[in-house]
């Protein structure tokens, strides 16, 4: 289904044709209209499914411009899933004239939110405990609220904002609608749903294993003392543009870092650094100036970046939610990508619940031999090479390689030699 078949305005339709959308996700397609009909839903989908968008536009097509209150507040786990979050509804209401979307959260300072807020907003987006502090001071007032979002609900519970979450509802009107989306829906989460929402519509986007139909997963079985060299050769054969290494502790976060910094470029984020370095490093990520990220589950809530070619697991992690989670943090929009497990021999069991839970398809392999690196680094050259006589430019140094004594093949298998060797 095309957004244009949609019964929505024509600044909305406008305004995601020029974010490049035409057809809709599974989610969106079954979420939109039953949220445009006033339903309270659930929608169970993976990170990366398009749910955004999925709530994005009903919240924004019942919005009332003249009315300068809160209309919709939209709860995330995360400062770095806010951001987003509001990034992303800015976006698809960047058509509509005077709106104004606005993301609170802490590690910012509060008066600059209080300010803007007393302006007047329509939209709010905000981790739980920014959100009540706001209320507390006398700065948001939810009278107003005809739509609630709860994004990545199991995340925010995992991370203790129940209480704060089922006070922000306290303080919603009760006719408002209720819009729930999460990867998961454990128990807490149905209990929030009988308790808060009307008669929900539940939307389930197939399984697990068929949500992530373009990651190929392979799991690497090993000793734990070599479980390090393993990755560095995985890193080296599969020529990696963007990598997340998912480690279960501070401690192995650390080794990793530590022992890939002299060869890679790679920085690590987790739960004891404060929220300024960890949005430094994130940036250094996402601009480009690191292409490897080692992080620990906590850390990593939220996190939405696109092109990330290379999930690893160093550590297998707790059960198969942990593994959805981690895992679909590639592949997005379409695009194919990869994940690898490391199993030393103490995980072997949890490795094995994993891949029975969900019948999870992860094919077993041995890591990639010296033989098959130099492969791959020949690889790489080769095709590095083949794109610079694609952009054409090249006749100057035709002239010097035309000019010489040598044959060409041996000059260029000379080049070459240089290239992998230096």
């Amino acid at each position: 289904m095309n957004f244009d078949e949609l019964n929505i305005s024509d600044d909305i339709k406008n305004a995601i044709g020029e974010m490049g959308f035409e057809k809709m996700t599974p989610i969106q397609e079954s979420a939109i209209p039953e949220a445009l009909g006033g339903h309270d839903l659930i929608g169970q989908a993976q990170t990366g499914s398009g749910k955004t968008i999925a709530f994005a536009i009903p919240v924004l097509e019942r919005i009332f411009i003249p009315d300068k209150s809160p209309q919709a507040i939209i709860l995330c786990p995360t400062r770095e899933l806010c951001m987003q979050v509001a990034s992303e509804i800015e976006k698809v209401g960047s058509k509509i004239k005077k709106l104004k979307v606005l993301a609170v959260y802490g590690g910012q300072p509060i008066g600059k939110q209080t300010r803007v807020l007393k302006k007047g907003v329509h939209v709010v987006v905000g981790t739980p405990g920014r959100v009540i502090d706001h209320i507390e001071r006398g700065n948001l007032d939810l009278i107003g609220i005809e739509r609630v979002v709860l994004d990545e609900a199991d995340e925010m519970l995992e991370m203790g904002f129940r209480e704060d979450i089922e006070t922000i509802l306290a303080n919603t009107p009760h006719q408002r609608q209720t819009l729930l989306f999460s990867a998961t829906i454990p128990k807490e989460i149905r209990q929030i749903a009988e308790k808060y929402q009307k008669n929900p519509k539940f939307i389930r986007i197939s399984d697990k294993k068929q949500n992530i139909p373009k990651i190929t997963q392979y799991a690497f079985k090993c000793d734990i003392k070599d479980k390090f060299n393993g990755l560095v050769r995985l890193l080296e054969a599969y020529d990696v543009k963007l990598a997340l290494i998912f480690c279960n502790t501070k401690k192995s976060v650390n080794f990793v870092r530590k022992h890939l910094k002299d060869d890679f470029k790679v920085d690590s984020i987790h739960g004891d650094m404060t929220q300024q370095t960890r949005d430094k490093v994130m940036n250094k990520f996402r601009n480009g100036n690191i292409n490897i990220l080692v992080a620990t589950d906590v850390a990593a809530r939220g996190l939405d970046i696109d092109n990330v070619d290379v999930i690893i697991n160093y550590d297998v992690p707790q059960n198969l939610d942990d593994y959805i989670h981690r895992i679909g943090r590639t592949a997005r929009a379409g695009k194919k990508g990869f994940a690898f497990t490391l199993v030393s021999k103490d995980e072997i069991a949890r490795f094995n619940n994993i891949k029975k839970s969900n019948n999870v398809k992860i094919i077993e392999k041995e890591f990639p031999t010296l033989q098959q690196i130099e492969d791959a680094k020949i690889r790489k050259v080769l095709n590095d090479a083949k794109s610079l006589v694609n952009d054409g430019n090249l006749e100057k140094y035709v002239k010097i390689i035309n000019k010489g004594e040598y044959d060409n093949s041996e000059l260029a298998a000379a080049l070459l030699k240089m290239l992998m060797e230096n």
